[in-house]
């Protein structure tokens, strides 16, 4: 990551809210650092000193802007945009790897030596994954501070940390304030009700949420997912329990609702949660890039700020994949909701209507053959995924190299390019995934007088890298997008 001084400092002197979470601004003469669309009047240009992390900021003697809260901000788009060492590490402590495994477990993920993914780190940002994940400990411990009404003693083991010390130190130094002076700055109006904790998602504009929440609650496996009242609900597996998070499009943020069986699990959560919603995401780089297209551009313009709609778990979707093929939607749903049923695991829901997790790969491997309601090719694609994925042959997930986990696809019995395409563009988040070959592309496409041939429309989908993946999102709004067609 590079930071231009002079396009930092007009972004702050603008207050340029895009640019949140790319980098952030650290003042000598206060000793603060903030994002770069802090309300507060920007310090002399002299002044200012950049750093691409909130990690690096702290590491430097810099304590959080208690005005514009820089931990808040959405994270870099880089992080989901790239696949290199850096990104792909950055991805796994967002996941709290670190926390669970250490810095030895994050290394061994990544199939790189501890030295090297420390240096990698130290380089582009500035601090190490130790850094990063204690200035992600710190978020967390804010959020269950001013969203809870739990004992602080509670809330330091939740967020991560090894000792009521090190939970206290660290909340002084980043926020310049105690943990019980910063329950008492929370709002007056803020919800602690018991079981649940309610939080708000940033992004950066524009969101369109119709493609998003759309596509989401019209694939809604019926006790994993639902759509009620205008809010997306769905349960998670997560590392040390389960939870249930219900999502709701707002105007300037997702309003968020967690309930979870185990508070550690928390960082977790908000990272899947925005990963599938693809809050991360730089829009306006997006969808500059698409309208120089002079047939997508009306697309774009009509509904700028689609976002690529993700999924919580890798494996979950590849197996959903699977069970679409040649499918409509409905059928689909049909097959997934049998299978909850039979071998997910029973959760509760006090508001109802969410019953299962969705069904682990091991769960899976264990269902007879037989018992599968779906043609004999289809079945033995089925087996062959779930078994790979139970015994490690084939793993998925955000660390996963996306040309490796391709190949491995597709080198699979039954997986063709559309279904390869869509396990990356929904499940490992390749922003430059394709599908040439959906009817519903195809069909939108000879619409606006693309090019109606696979190979034609790829040559000219080459101007929309790297991010054909939301070039998709725009294809598939028009009128003639069939959401029931799902092809190999």
């Amino acid at each position: 990551m590079h930071l231009d001084r002079e396009h930092c400092v007009r972004a702050v002197q603008s207050k340029d809210a895009r640019f949140d979470g790319w980098f952030f601004t650290a003042v000598l003469t206060t000793r603060i650092y903030c994002r770069p669309s802090c309300p507060v009047v920007p310090p002399k240009p002299e002044n200012m000193t950049f750093y691409p992390s909130a990690a690096a900021c702290q590491q430097a003697g810099f304590r959080a802007c208690k005005r514009c809260r820089p931990d808040t901000s959405p994270g870099s788009p880089e992080w989901n945009q790239r696949a290199d060492l850096v990104a792909r590490a950055m991805r796994l402590i967002a996941d709290g790897v670190v926390d669970r495994e250490g810095v030895p477990g994050l290394a061994a993920r990544l199939g790189y030596s501890p030295r090297q993914v420390e240096r990698q780190l130290l380089a582009e940002l500035g601090a190490g994954p130790l850094a990063l994940a204690r200035a992600q400990r710190a978020q967390t411990a804010r959020l269950l501070i001013e969203t809870t009404a739990l004992p602080m003693a509670e809330i330091a083991f939740a967020a991560g940390f090894s000792s009521i010390r090190a939970f206290n130190d660290t909340v002084r130094e980043v926020f310049a304030l105690s943990p019980s002076e910063l329950r008492d700055r929370r709002p007056r109006s803020a919800n602690h009700a018991p079981g649940a904790l309610t939080l708000r998602l940033p992004f950066r504009a524009p969101l369109n949420p119709d493609n998003l929440f759309g596509h989401l609650a019209a694939t809604a496996v019926p006790g994993v997912e639902e759509w009620r009242d205008g809010t997306y609900r769905r349960t998670l597996r997560l590392p040390y329990g389960h939870g249930i998070a219900a999502l709701a499009p707002k105007p300037d943020h997702i309003a968020c609702r967690l309930t979870l069986s185990d508070l550690r699990d928390l960082p977790v959560a908000i990272s899947r949660c925005r990963r599938m919603l693809d809050l991360d995401a730089d829009p306006v780089a997006v969808d500059d890039q698409l309208r120089t297209d002079p047939f997508l551009a009306p697309l774009v313009d009509k509904a700028p700020g689609r976002r690529v709609p993700r999924t919580v778990d890798e494996a979950e979707f590849a197996v959903r994949a699977v069970l679409g093929q040649q499918v409509s939607t409905a059928a689909a749903r049909t097959h997934a909701a049998r299978l909850v049923t039979a071998h997910g695991t029973p959760v509760d829901d006090p508001e109802g209507g969410l019953t299962h997790l969705f069904p682990s790969p091991e769960a899976l491997a264990e269902v007879p053959p037989d018992s599968l309601a779906m043609p004999r090719t289809r079945r033995t694609t089925f087996t062959t995924l779930v078994g790979q994925l139970a015994d490690g042959t084939l793993h998925l997930g955000v660390e996963s190299d996306w040309a490796e986990a391709r190949a491995r696809l597709l080198a699979l019995p039954g997986f063709g390019p559309w279904t390869v395409d869509v396990i990356a563009m929904r499940a490992l988040g390749d922003p430059d995934a394709f599908l040439p070959t959906d009817l519903g592309i195809r069909r939108a496409a000879q619409e606006l007088g693309l090019p109606g041939t696979p190979a034609a429309l790829t040559a000219r989908a080459a101007a929309w890298r790297p991010w054909r993946a939301y070039a998709v999102q725009y294809l598939w709004a028009t009128d003639s997008h069939p959401i029931n067609f799902l092809p190999v």
